[in-house]
């Protein structure tokens, strides 16, 4: 579907051309008239779908047809500093032909930019988009009105979940009017999701799309190994094929440290992302690595959804991740924007279960790198090798304006507005 198809405003649709948006991905074709409609919302789909513009162009139409100076009218809810100043440029470009305006909330930052965010606050942006943390930070210092809001939308709500947001979030949900419209985006959907549903939701209109496979331009392998071959097999993965432009998937902080360490001592140009990082520290690393001054980047998940980077030419699992899904956004931070891509796993004999179950919902085996002889034995890729327990099995989870575009590049094939 193209976007002109649907019921946005020409001020809006003058925007996506201008940024050569022209389709609609399938959670946008499904997501946007709903909204228009005012009904509540619970979209379940998976990061790099498109769901930023199906909350975003809808909303600020919607908004675009009143005014309410002084007042903040929309709260948009994310759980990382990274993933709200990403959503504030989309958000730049979507209202380009719109007198909204909007202010990015978030912690890590200096006294003068908090008093910036407070003055924001006090003039009414009709846009918040916020952490939960750094919202409740100025809720608590009285001067933040929220009787204005009209619209409520939650972002990776289970990610938020995973950081222990729950309790925050029902606190902002408790402040906010009772009339007005909320819309919540996951990529999975366990019980707590659907607790936080239940509480914050009216008789909402559920989109679900099925996760997607990986696409077929990343190249994916794995090295089955043990725990301690896993160092010494990664440093021979950089130096055979890609030592720059990669991301290092890591399941603990502690690890990502010793990682870090190791590999610098051997000189590779390697920088460390978790959330024992402050703020500005973590947007250093992420502009380091963007511009190209760091190489290889260890994190944990922190980075795995919502970060827009185009050109990462390989993944490294060195941990299998817990959940398929999990699997899918980390993998699908290559082969992005029509280029090409590596994604490596290193399995231990612990992790066998865990890749099997993979495996099983990508709907088939992955191909098993060959290790040299002189790094030692490995393990037999056979399920029942994993130890058998329980326990390593997966959970359950403003410029020239051009003329007004209605008839809208009709029709070659385009772009589509994805996060």
């Amino acid at each position: 579907m193209y976007f002109d198809e649907l019921d946005l405003s020409d001020d809006i649709l003058d925007a996506l051309d201008a940024m050569h948006f022209e389709t609609c991905t399938p959670i946008q074709e499904q997501a946007i008239p709903i909204v228009l409609e005012g009904h509540d919302l619970l979209g379940v789909a998976q990061t790099g779908t498109g769901k930023t513009a199906a909350y975003l162009l809808p909303t600020i139409d919607l908004l675009s047809h009143s005014q309410s100076a002084g007042k903040v009218r929309c709260v948009v809810m994310v759980p990382t500093h990274e993933l709200a100043q990403q959503i504030d440029r989309q958000l730049q470009g979507f209202s380009y032909y719109l007198s909204i305006s909007s202010i990015a909330i978030h912690g890590g930052n200096d006294g003068k930019e908090f008093a910036r965010q407070q003055q924001a606050i006090k003039s009414g942006a009709d846009i918040l988009i916020a952490t939960p943390g750094r919202l409740l930070a100025h809720m608590k210092m009285g001067y933040v009105d929220l009787s204005g809001v009209e619209h409520f939308i939650l972002d990776e709500a289970d990610r938020m979940l995973d950081m222990g947001f729950y309790d925050d979030i029902a606190q902002i949900a408790s402040k906010l009017p009772k009339e007005r419209q909320t819309l919540m985006f996951s990529a999975t959907m366990p019980t707590k999701i659907q607790k936080l549903a239940n509480t914050i939701l009216q008789n909402p209109v559920e989109v679900k799309l099925a996760v997607s496979r990986p696409t077929e331009k990343i190249d994916q392998s794995a090295i089955v190994c043990y725990e301690n071959q896993k160092t010494p097999l990664l440093r021979r993965l950089f130096k055979t094929t890609y030592c720059e432009r990669v991301i290092v998937f890591v399941a603990s902080k502690l690890k990502v440290k010793e990682l870090t360490r190791d590999l610098k001592r051997t000189g590779w140009s390697v920088a460390e992302m978790h959330s024992d990082l402050e703020q500005a520290q973590r947007e250093t690393v992420m502009n380091d690595f963007r511009s190209g001054r760091i190489d290889i980047l260890i994190t944990t998940d922190i980075v795995a959804r919502g970060i827009d980077i185009d050109d990462i030419t390989m993944v490294v699992n060195y941990d299998v991740p817990h959940e398929a899904e999990d699997y899918v956004h980390r993998i699908g931070r290559t082969a992005r924007a029509g280029a090409g891509g590596k994604a490596v796993t290193m399995v231990s004999e612990r992790d066998i279960r865990r890749f099997r179950y993979i495996e099983q919902f990508l709907g088939y085996e992955v191909r098993k790198e060959e290790v040299p002889a002189d790094y030692g034995k490995t393990p037999s890729y056979d399920c029942k090798t994993s130890h058998g327990k329980k326990s390593d099995a997966p959970r359950d989870k403003k410029s020239q304006r051009p003329a007004s575009k209605r008839r809208f590049y009709r029709r070659k094939k385009g772009n589509s507005a994805t996060e």
